[in-house]
């Protein structure tokens, strides 16, 4: 009798660990793609998650110093209109710390195989030199599928590359626009727009760096619309509500305006995350006065650089803005060249220091810098393409370029470290096994003007 009861008491206790099992799994089954990690204060972090049908979200996190001592975010439903996408804020957070997280379906605790956690921002200012931090960014991200791509070879690969950014540990990811490549089949419906950022935001090479390093993001054409779209394009508004559904940036365009616009700041670093797209007339409309940034958003720059006290001032863009080659589909700055000479007097007449622009779309990098007279050089880091094909850039003639073209797909990681008032800014480039190409240093000091008064 007693060995009876014996077998009975472990039968019972495997029917429930089966049961806890069943249950994560049908949890898990759930989820489409993430968690991921958004934007970074010093009080609270925002979190994102893709659902494959309507359910209940809550996060549950704690100070990995305090483990015991755990906290919730409110939940979250998801819902078909949204993509069965879930924002979700952690607040009561304290400065300069790291926390744990888990994810919770329909009350069922969800596990990964890989860590999750996130970062506040370090109080620092009065108190000490701003901290060593690093970041990584890249653009033009493209996966394949087949049956809606071009016929011939497929246009995505390597896509390892997401998994060695994911090595180096950095503290989070800017990505500079292509970041999905709405096709034809795509961008003329809600349900297409949906259909194929949810493709490629669930690349299972993705998840682990979703999960643990936080992301920014702004966009170029092929998130906004067709190849080099404009403001002309008639489904913006909703290529605009998709993307604000699946990034998880602090804002939205100016003032909570129009279009992605946005900034945050990283230790003594200001980076201001501009719209290229929006506001943009026609490449090949016939009026020299034409905009790409339009007066809003360059009056909304030029005010916060003015304002701002950062070791350096990095300013997004999809595309090319020192870089003087155009034409034969080439969309740098300079078909915008009035509004280009324009934005660069303000940043010269304004005495505006530690100015590096960081664009993307060429799909290869190089690093170009501008020597101008009585004044610091300016630095435009493009680096392109994460995963689409590759446009070598070796016999384009930028004068501006001091780096070799790296054309292959690869991503730049970029390092800022140093004492206050003599911080340096490291960029590397690595290759999609997260081997070095090359690199670029540039110091705090080398972006101000000179004593002597220029």
């Amino acid at each position: 009798m007693l060995y009876l009861k014996r077998i009975f008491s472990v039968l019972i206790i495997q029917f429930i660990l089966l049961q806890l099992f069943s249950q994560n799994l049908i949890a898990q089954s759930l989820i489409q793609s993430g968690p991921m990690v958004g934007y970074s204060a010093m009080r609270e972090v925002g979190l994102w998650l893709q659902t494959k049908s309507e359910a209940e979200i809550l996060i549950k996190y704690w100070n990995i110093r305090e483990p015991q001592k755990k906290f919730s975010t409110n939940s979250v439903r998801t819902t078909k209109d949204k993509a069965f996408t879930a924002k979700l804020i952690a607040e009561g957070l304290e400065p300069g710390q790291v926390y744990n997280y888990e994810v919770y379906v329909n009350n069922k605790k969800v596990s990964f195989n890989y860590e999750l956690k996130f970062q506040t921002q370090k109080l620092w200012q009065w108190r000490e030199d701003p901290p060593e931090f690093s970041f990584v960014t890249g653009s033009c991200f493209y996966v394949n599928e087949e049956q809606y791509d071009r016929p011939g070879k497929p246009y995505g690969s390597d896509y390892q590359i997401v998994e060695s950014i994911y090595k180096t540990k950095p503290d989070f990811m800017l990505w500079l626009g292509d970041n999905y490549y709405l096709r034809e089949a795509d961008w003329d419906s809600w349900s297409g727009i949906l259909h194929r950022i949810t493709h490629t935001r669930s690349l299972p090479e993705l998840q682990p760096l979703l999960g643990s390093v936080h992301h920014y993001a702004i966009w170029d054409d092929h998130d906004f619309g067709p190849n080099n779209s404009d403001r002309g394009f008639w489904n913006k508004d909703k290529t605009l509500e998709a993307f604000k559904l699946f990034w998880i940036n602090p804002s939205y365009g100016i003032n909570d305006g129009e279009g992605i616009t946005t900034f945050f700041e990283w230790a003594d670093v200001d980076f201001f995350l501009l719209d290229n797209r929006f506001f943009r007339a026609p490449n090949n409309l016939n009026d020299e006065n034409k905009p790409m940034l339009g007066n809003k958003q360059i009056e909304w720059l030029i005010d916060n650089l003015v304002s701002s006290q950062a070791s350096f001032k990095i300013i997004a863009v999809g595309g090319q803005v020192l870089n003087p080659v155009s034409g034969r589909g080439i969309e740098t700055y300079e078909l915008f060249k009035k509004e280009k000479e324009r934005l660069l007097e303000l940043i010269d007449k304004n005495k505006i220091e530690g100015v590096i622009f960081l664009s993307g779309d060429r799909h290869h990098s190089e690093v170009s810098k501008l020597e101008r007279e009585n004044a610091y050089p300016l630095y435009d880091l493009t680096v392109s393409s994460l995963t689409a094909g590759v446009a070598p850039g070796k016999e384009e003639n930028n004068p501006y370029r001091i780096s070799e073209s790296v054309d292959q797909h690869n991503f730049a990681k970029i390092t800022v470290n140093g004492p206050r008032k003599n911080r340096v800014l490291e960029c590397n480039f690595y290759d999609v096994n997260g081997k070095f190409i090359s690199g670029i240093k540039i110091n705090e000091n080398e972006l101000k003007y000179l004593s002597e008064g220029k």
